[in-house]
């Protein structure tokens, strides 16, 4: 016991401290961990930084074709600054009567909540994803230290944040706006994704699965985006305690504040203090909080696919239902105030009305799409789920019973097909029953229902799309997130950006009818659905032709 104590790294001598050289030691192998994480992720790590930094940078033009003269500024933030639902969806209202307050203000909390994400999910797949899946053990059985797989993560991410904030900040000098506005807008990047990259490696030492990860790091967003939320409706002290806040409260292009931009970072640099003595107090591949033990005896659903997929996926389900619900809250609880919002706004007014109708059912319209592109996501991630069980090497044990391939991955996608529609009545339900009790018809709400779940066939082409590359060409099944990014931009920046109408076409949701504003036509409806079921069949095929895969 004693020779076991004095080789220990984190003992030198009797109960003495960690030494200088152990605590190096401790970090041996992080520059290779980070070159051999940056050559397989290199692709998703671009696809994030480009996505935030074109998220920013198309909302400058567009914002200046809203707003082309000062007079359109003055109004905008007459009309922005005395309404709070659209503080609470977009953040403080720092002069909006400048372009650049502007772009902050419209890109507002959603911007962030991206860099959130995008730090959140990396931190998670490149440490506890890695333990989970047996890699890590692997690796450390080399001359690796015990902290080098997470301080490469974190290397990696802080990277990645630090590379997207320079990004927008030049690019937003090089479309005019001021230096230093543009510098305090990509430093609130740089911060939040810091610090939300430091939670993230404490969720991880935690729990010994990386969804429950995800779910630890999302509830704090989420609840940063809530309070942000409160405190942006009132007078913004709440917001102090939100970390969205605090990167919000730096005013870029408002007589910069750069002192809260401090607030992440540093808390970030503690939360990582706690992370290393959090994983010096656990073993490898099992987290602080043990789990739950199960039954003693499998409930008889978990003997068959579909249960099993069911149970797998129970979890993602309800994040996602809860997260589109919440959305679709938001947005009908101010619906019915919508026309006087607008009523001083012409440029706002001729925006909302590019779907035809009056201005309350375009607006119910574009809520209706914003929700259905955000339940997407859970119908793509429910269908790649297949791809993560395969490289995994859980399929091989579950097709090594009497169930088929055919089985197996129709258990998966009835679990995206069918969960997707309970994804988008949850969208459905939050803006119908908000929207029937501010508007006292409750008759709105089977019209605003039918409206959302229109929208099934063109997720449903991403699923079967998902489907076809799982099965085809398994390494390029991520491609589909990218359609799906795609997919936010023809919805959301088509007219603005002035895209060719066959590029437009290219998305699935925009072959939907835009309801309640339009007409129902159910013929591109139909045809979408038949190319969901060519894809998901071709997939199908695919799959029990070609040889499993742990790659």
């Amino acid at each position: 016991m004693s020779a076991t104590v004095a080789a220990s790294p984190r003992t030198s001598g009797a109960g003495r401290a960690t030494t200088g050289p152990a605590r190096r030691a401790e970090l041996t192998g992080t520059g290779m961990l980070v070159r051999f994480a940056l050559r397989r992720d290199r692709v998703r790590a671009l696809v994030w930084v480009l996505g935030i930094v074109l998220l920013v940078l198309v909302n400058v033009p567009s914002i200046k074709g809203l707003y082309p003269t000062q007079a359109d500024l003055d109004e905008a933030a007459t009309s922005f600054g005395d309404n709070a639902a659209a503080r609470a969806l977009n953040g403080p209202a720092y002069a909006l009567d400048t372009l650049g307050g502007q772009v902050v203000f419209q890109v507002g909390a959603f911007g962030l909540v991206v860099v959130g994400l995008m730090s959140l999910f990396m931190v998670g797949r490149l440490t506890r994803g890695e333990e989970e899946s047996g890699r890590t053990e692997l690796i450390r059985s080399m001359a690796v230290g015990r902290h080098a797989p997470a301080a490469a993560a974190l290397v990696i991410v802080v990277g990645m944040s630090l590379v997207a904030g320079a990004l927008v900040a030049l690019g937003l000098v090089a479309q005019g706006l001021p230096g230093a506005g543009s510098v305090a807008m990509g430093a609130s990047y740089v911060a939040f994704g810091v610090f939300m990259a430091a939670l993230t490696t404490v969720a991880a030492q935690l729990t010994e699965n990386t969804r429950v990860v995800y779910g630890i790091s999302g509830a704090v967003l989420g609840y940063a985006y809530v309070l942000r939320a409160a405190g942006d409706a009132g007078d913004g002290a709440l917001s102090w305690l939100s970390p969205i806040g605090w990167s919000q409260k730096s005013r870029a292009f408002a007589g910069e504040d750069w002192w809260p931009l401090l607030i992440g970072p540093v808390l970030g640099l503690i939360l990582l203090v706690l992370a290393a003595e959090l994983a010096s107090r656990r073993d490898l591949g099992g987290g602080l909080v043990p789990p739950r033990p199960g039954p003693a005896v499998a409930a008889p659903s978990l003997g068959r696919p579909l249960g099993l997929a069911l149970r797998l996926q129970r979890g993602s389900l309800i994040g996602w239902s809860v997260g589109v619900l919440l959305t679709g809250v938001s947005y009908g609880s101010i619906a019915n105030d919508v026309e006087d919002f607008f009523d001083d706004s012409d440029a706002m007014e001729d925006l909302m009305a590019r779907a035809g109708g009056d201005i309350v059912e375009s607006y119910l319209s574009t809520a209706l799409l914003v929700t259905a592109l955000i339940g997407a996501g859970f119908a793509v991630q429910a269908a790649l789920r297949l791809r993560s069980e395969e490289g995994a090497q859980r399929a091989e044990a579950i097709l090594a019973t009497r169930v088929s391939r055919w089985q197996w991955a129709a258990s998966h996608l009835a679990v995206a097909l069918l969960g997707s529609l309970v994804v988008l009545l949850a969208g459905g339900l939050g803006i119908g029953v908000t929207y029937a009790l501010v508007a006292g018809d409750m008759g709105e709400l089977p019209r605003l229902l039918g409206a959302a779940v229109a929208y099934a066939p063109a997720v449903w082409v991403l699923v079967g799309l998902a489907m076809a590359l799982f099965g085809l060409a398994p390494r390029a099944s991520a491609a589909v997130w990218g359609l799906l990014a795609f997919c936010f931009l023809v919805g959301m920046l088509s007219e603005v950006l002035d895209l060719p109408g066959w590029v437009n076409g290219l998305s699935p949701f925009e072959h939907v009818p835009l309801l309640p504003s339009a007409e129902l036509d159910v013929v591109p409806l139909v045809v979408l659905t038949i190319v969901a079921v060519g894809l998901t069949a071709a997939g199908l095929v695919g799959f029990r032709r070609r040889d499993l895969s742990s790659a």
